[in-house]
């Protein structure tokens, strides 16, 4: 491994190819287990997994062009005795390195495609609770131009507030509908795989109540994808409340500007899915729907989701 480190860092010197830093920090009061899962057609990082204690940090380089998802694993066991496993966001190697496995959800994902360094080339990120919630998370940009650069993610421990149907037996972590209950109209998929006809459920609304800027359903873009020109970024795990970037991760994004986002949308990768293994491009989890009648009970208007989600949250 230690070669390996070695090997990745003189290609990227050589070749000039640095792209962005990721610093991973740990906030939480317990060890994550941060699992990264590289796309297809881009070189890995010197790591697939790691061991991050409370309090700490740990950065990496990636290549221009380079893209992926990164997640948090909690209640990992890893003694050296035989296969380990951890109870939330598990990627199955077995091992702290994930090997190219994806997350099981559910699990907060973040999910990043670099630019090729070329002048002008655009990173576009996002954090997704398509798959479900196990952890907060935040992104952060630093030291970038041309975009948004905003900071994005769910500082809201929605274990908290997750409807009982959706949640993992120990409380840990919060399903995503369509996994909980595998109907078309939450996972977006046969007839509802466009953004015309995939709309949000009710349960979906709570999700994007109590975290505005992250992806709560797979067609969630213009709210939930963001974009920097030579940045690095920090993914931090349980950020403290308050902080300063609290508000501005809970506030809802202005979609007025509509030219500039519009455009991004078309040029990005669409985000949000499928943690366990089917390659992290930013693939939408597709979901479907059923009859006409199953539609009217799930799929409400934009006012019923906050008027639900904010009873829900209330009352909870």
């Amino acid at each position: 491994m230690a070669l390996f480190k070695l090997f990745f860092a003189l290609l990227l010197l050589c070749t000039g190819t640095y792209g962005a830093k990721f610093t991973f920090v740990n906030k939480c009061e317990y060890t994550v287990w941060p699992g990264i899962l590289t796309g297809s057609g881009t070189p890995p990082l010197e790591t697939t997994g790691f061991e991050l204690p409370q309090q700490s940090s740990r950065s990496l380089q990636a290549p221009n062009g380079w893209s992926g998802r990164f997640w948090g694993r909690t209640g990992c066991k890893f003694n050296g005795t035989g296969p380990g496993s951890c109870s939330t966001a598990d990627c199955g190697s077995g091992q702290v390195e994930c090997n190219g496995a994806g997350a099981a959800p559910p699990a907060t994902l973040a999910e990043f495609t670099l630019g090729s360094g070329s002048q002008g080339s655009q990173d576009f990120y996002d954090v997704s609770l398509v798959d479900g919630y196990n952890l907060p998370m935040i992104v952060e940009a630093s030291g970038g131009s041309s975009g948004m650069c905003a900071a994005t993610g769910c500082v809201t421990d929605l274990n908290k507030y997750c409807p009982d149907e959706l949640k993992v037996s120990n409380g840990d972590a919060c399903k995503s509908a369509c996994e909980a209950f595998g109907k078309p109209e939450y996972c977006c998929s046969g007839a509802h795989n466009t953004p015309e006809t995939c709309k949000p459920s009710a349960y979906a609304a709570i999700f994007k109540m109590a975290c505005p800027r992250a992806y709560s359903y797979a067609y969630d873009d213009l709210t939930s994808t963001f974009t920097c020109t030579g940045a690095d970024y920090t993914i931090t795990f349980c950020t403290s409340i308050p902080t300063s970037h609290t508000a501005v991760v809970n506030a809802t994004p202005s979609t007025t500007n509509g030219n500039e986002q519009q455009a991004a949308m078309s040029s990005a990768p669409s985000p949000g899915t499928s943690g366990s293994g089917s390659g992290p491009e930013p693939e939408p989890m597709m979901r479907t729907s059923g009859s006409s009648d199953s539609r009217r009970n799930h799929s409400l208007s934009t006012l019923q989701f906050l008027f639900i989600a904010s009873a829900f949250i209330f009352f909870f």
